[in-house]
């Protein structure tokens, strides 16, 4: 969507790799003044590299509330607003039962995926009041709308929560001239996906096998859609819990 994000400051969280570097790129593309940040500052440098001069990047922990106060604080003295961000940091934690799950694990899946994206909003909001308009989108998951035999409790009770927050922050802020919206991937291409598959190509063949479109997705795919809900075309759109799945939860 080239120029469709004119003048405007954006910030992507886990734009190290996967669907944040590919929305990162894709909102700089837009015309947007892009704000990297990660966790992994080699990675997240390595993403502002394929971006323009305009764009930075900012090294933050989106589970710490004093890294994630200061990401924004930096963000608009940088560029003088935020207009729209993608809460897109997360990680897939431990893969286990759920009576056999590990509390530190549990404790680290929340408190970056639900604690992490609730910490962003919470300062992103500030800012977009300031300004009386702006746009958020958070990351969920096709694991956001059903349960799953996956061993991965604490991931779906996570991306669950993040649509709860989406709703929530879209009901109380839309008057406000701020949408809230959501995004809940399926089966795309990351780092992240690698991880969960390993090196069984077979078992990415039968996951494959219950999408409708046959294939998994791209980050690309899921970065087209982020651009979309943060400019113009998408000004009447609040609230969305929007699958980019191939089809997967029309069964």
């Amino acid at each position: 969507m080239k120029n469709s994000l004119p003048d405007r400051v954006a910030l992507v969280t886990g734009g190290g790799s996967g669907i944040g570097r590919a929305a990162a790129v894709a909102f700089a593309r837009a015309g947007a003044r892009v704000v990297v940040s990660d966790v992994d500052p080699e990675k997240g440098a390595e993403t502002v590299r394929m971006m323009p001069a305009s764009s930075t990047f900012i090294q933050a922990d989106v589970s710490v509330t004093s890294q994630v106060k200061d990401l924004i604080r930096q963000a608009v003295e940088l560029h003088g607003k935020l207009d729209c961000a993608f809460n897109n940091a997360g990680i897939e934690g431990a893969i286990a039962r759920l009576h056999e799950y590990p509390d530190t694990a549990w404790d680290r899946i929340i408190q970056v995926n639900l604690k992490g994206t609730w910490l962003c909003m919470k300062y992103e909001l500030r800012q977009m009041l300031k300004l009386g308009k702006g746009a958020i989108v958070n990351t969920s998951s096709t694991a956001g709308h059903v349960g799953s035999r996956g061993r991965m409790s604490a991931y779906i009770a996570s991306k669950h929560g993040v649509l709860g927050l989406t709703r929530t922050a879209a009901v109380e802020y839309g008057a406000k001239g701020i949408r809230v919206n959501a995004l809940c991937p399926g089966a795309v291409r990351t780092p992240m996906t690698e991880r969960l598959l390993g090196a069984d190509p077979e078992r990415a063949e039968r996951m494959a096998q219950f999408i409708p479109m046959a294939r998994f997705g791209t980050p690309d795919e899921v970065a087209e859609a982020a651009v979309w809900l943060c400019s113009d075309a998408a000004s009447y759109v609040n609230g969305l819990a929007l699958p980019i799945d191939g089809g997967y939860l029309a069964h």
